[in-house]
């Protein structure tokens, strides 16, 4: 069948294009072709390329690929293997920087993808540093000093580049998604999203929202009506983002939107079945020898005002240290038989072991944070916040007052086993306090294959680069499981308006 292109910007490891390249519809078929991923940071680019690749054998994976997440072969090796196939993955995945590269050329890379094709779909968002609510803070100084700086602040403005496509090319559709802290975000003009919503109208599009009053334009009073709280329909984790469904004025029918799903995800149905390994020492030499020993340091005796039951989980954990965990690695051999939580999106049998699961070193002071923390959050059913920990195991920073009273009061966080997940944002990459793993006996921060899983990433989908890269890829993506359904009710979309036949 002729398939409906698609084009990603901002694309990041690619979870838009994941999703909607692994849609199938009610015949069998997959509707949509992911034919143009632009993203200007290497290592995701680089990630995407491997993944397009991928996509040119269809479900006929050849075992070389497989030697590649091994560590076996090299992805370079890969290529010059099938080099047709790479020429192709290399055309699909391009490493450029909307906003600045040329217009000229990213218009001719656009055209070219989707050639004379009626009908295909854009999709993708602006970098969200200078929307999210931390990014801004993070930047409030700044703009105080110098408020000319906020207004030249070029990922403020990111959203006119894909305004620009938009015109430029007219796409029947289009995805846009953001952080939502675009909400609130304002420039001297006003709110941003204001902006973007007057932008959009004047380019001829109805604004619809994937999850409020279905076959009505919306949002247009009530901005909010765009988040989709991911934990709701499906997806491991209380993610929240707003995410706009645009359709030209030219487009003769109207969206359905997304049903809720009855029962949230619970954390341990979605990453209880990867292999169990330790957390590893920073500063120090580190073997399972001094591991355990720095963990026995612990001085529970010193808690002596806290709840008995944590104090005897503390010890059993300490009593009970396991000598039988590694540290993991970028490719770990295991008989894994795949998640509780939908095993057949995944698990691969070919794989036979787990990709990027390898884990962070920590100083003492933060294992024996981690092991109180995973402890009381087993025992009383919630992370602790920075009230709930003793004295001599709060972080020695001018800020831990303000902490305890109430900001960054879960400094340290543990993802709790039978809830779904918080958020997986970029911090992740910059340290493991806030991804604090729920079993005791590990005591250490998710891995990055843990955090994939619970954006939805499958097993067989490699992160290239440096383990930060790589956390830093994963927390920004769109949840591919996620895309997948927003998927679905695009193409319903271009059935009921007769566009699926190209």
């Amino acid at each position: 069948m002729n398939k409906i292109p698609v084009i990603d910007l901002f694309a990041g490891p690619g979870g838009l294009g994941e999703g909607f390249s692994s849609y199938v519809n009610e015949l069998g078929d997959h509707p949509f072709k992911l034919v143009l991923s632009i993203e200007k940071d290497c290592f995701a680019y680089q990630t995407l390329r491997l993944r397009s690749f991928l996509r040119e054998f269809d479900e006929n994976t050849p075992p070389e690929y497989y030697r590649c997440l091994r560590g076996e072969l090299h992805w370079d090796e890969l290529f010059e293997l099938f080099p047709e196939k790479a020429s192709r993955a290399s055309d699909i995945a391009w490493m450029a920087e909307l906003g600045v590269t040329k217009h000229r050329e990213v218009d001719q890379r656009i055209k070219n993808a989707i050639h004379d094709s009626a009908t295909w779909i854009l999709m993708g968002g602006p970098p969200c540093q200078a929307y999210s609510i931390v990014g801004r803070s993070r930047m409030a100084r700044i703009w105080e000093e110098k408020p000319e700086e906020k207004e030249k602040d070029r990922r403020h403005f990111l959203y006119r580049e894909y305004l620009r496509i938009i015109k430029k090319h007219k796409p029947p559709v289009f995805v846009m998604e953001n952080v939502r802290g675009i909400l609130s975000s304002q420039i001297s003009d006003g709110r941003i999203f204001d902006l973007i919503i007057d932008d959009l109208h004047n380019l001829g599009y109805r604004l619809y929202s994937f999850v409020k009053h279905s076959g009505e334009e919306t949002g247009i009073n009530n901005p909010e009506d765009f988040i989709i709280r991911c934990e709701k329909y499906g997806i491991p984790q209380a993610r929240h983002r707003v995410i706009i469904f645009g359709v030209s004025k030219r487009v003769k029918a109207a969206p359905k939107v997304l049903a809720p799903q009855p029962e949230t995800i619970r954390l341990n149905s979605v990453i209880g079945d990867l292999p169990k390994i330790r957390s590893g020492l920073s500063k120090i030499t580190d073997t399972i020898d001094s591991w355990i020993a720095a963990l026995r340091k612990f001085n529970s005796e010193a808690m002596f005002d806290l709840d008995t039951s944590i104090k005897r989980e503390i010890d059993e954990q300490l009593n009970g240290i396991p000598r039988t965990f590694g540290r993991g690695g970028e490719y770990v051999e295991s008989t894994c038989s795949g998640p509780e939580f939908e095993r057949g999106w995944f698990h691969d049998p070919q794989l036979k072991g787990v990709c990027n699961h390898s884990s962070r070193g920590h100083i003492i002071a933060d294992l024996h944070r981690y092991l109180f923390a995973s402890c009381f959050a087993k025992v009383m059913k919630r992370s602790p916040r920075l009230s709930d920990f003793p004295k001599h195991l709060l972080p020695k920073h001018q800020n831990v007052t303000e902490g305890i009273q109430g900001k960054f009061a879960d400094r340290f966080r543990v993802q709790l086993a039978d809830a779904p997940a918080t958020t997986i944002t970029s911090h992740i990459s910059k340290d493991g306090h806030y991804f604090i793993h729920p079993d005791p006996s590990q005591c250490r921060s998710l891995t990055v294959r843990e955090a994939a899983r619970i954006q939805t990433f499958p097993d067989n989908y490699l992160f290239v680069g440096p383990r930060t890269s790589q956390y830093t890829q994963v927390g920004n993506a769109v949840p591919p499981l996620l895309a997948k359904r927003l998927a679905g009710k695009v193409y319903e979309l271009l059935e009921d308006a007769n566009l699926t036949g190209l």
